[in-house]
Parts: structure tokens; sequence; C-alpha cells
């Protein structure tokens, strides 16, 4: 099983921490309760450092936190948002293969297909672009395969 990584923007102050936290946990019960996916917390780096404490992590905030439990599936915003104050500035790392699969593609099709589904009044998923020029729409299990 492989993971997606989703990343969330590093606040500063106890002000933006405490709001970073609720909309974190808030995030996570959308995952977790509209889509009916677990979340999993994930380490992030630093100019190349990951924060789990590894001086020689081969994976620099790529990876889950081993110490870190999974929110799962359904878990209300209140599970949710309790779970992940637990692991403040977690990343949000949901585990592919379970509950959906990523169709991987280049930014501009995937861009072109977007506008295409829209025009076409199709529903859609949650997707991501990432900073190397590709387009992730994730989808039911084994959707690729059809």
């Amino acid at each position: 099983m492989g993971f997606t990584i989703g990343i969330r923007e590093m606040r500063t102050g106890a002000r933006r921490r405490a709001r970073a936290a609720a909309t974190g946990g808030t995030e996570v019960a959308e995952y977790t309760g509209l889509w009916g996916w677990a979340v999993v917390p994930g380490a992030r780096a630093a100019d190349g450092v990951c924060s789990c404490g590894d001086p020689g992590c081969a994976a620099p905030g790529a990876h889950p936190l081993e110490f870190a439990r999974e929110v799962p599936a359904g878990a209300t915003l209140d599970a949710a948002a309790r779970a992940w104050a637990e692991v403040p500035g977690a990343s949000m790392m949901l585990p592919v293969g379970r509950s959906f699969d990523v169709l991987d593609v280049a930014e501009g099709a995937g861009r072109r297909a977007l506008v295409r589904m829209e025009r076409m009044g199709l529903p859609l998923g949650p997707v991501s672009v990432t900073p190397q020029g590709r387009a992730q729409f994730f989808v039911a299990p084994g959707a690729a395969a059809g």
C-alpha cells in the first residue's frame, strides 16, 4: 500500500497553531466522514530534514509517523480533532488502495480532463496537483482497471 501526501501550510504563533490544529481536524474529518477514508499523520520535511527525528531518514517528509495512530474512516469531527491535536504540525497522509486509488497524469492533461468532466456534469472527487507537474485523481478502487 502506498500513501499520498497532503501538505498543510505551517503557521507560527499560539493563535495560528490553534487555528491550524482546528482546521487540520476539520480537514481530517472531511476525509474520514464525507469521503469515508482513513487518514494517517505523516512526517514533514524542512530543508531536507525529516520531522521523524531520524537524521538518516531515507524519505524525509514522505512517510507516516510510526508513533501516531490512524484516524479511521467515519470518524466524527470531534474524534478527528482530538486525534489530530495529538500530532500538531503533522501532514495528512491518505493510505492508497483501501478506499481509493490514485490516477496520476500530466498536469495539463489532468486540467483538460477536469474541464471536460465538469462540462459533462460528472461527479468529481478530490484532485491534487504535485510540484512535479502531475495531477492526481482520487478514484474508487479498481476504477483504473476498467
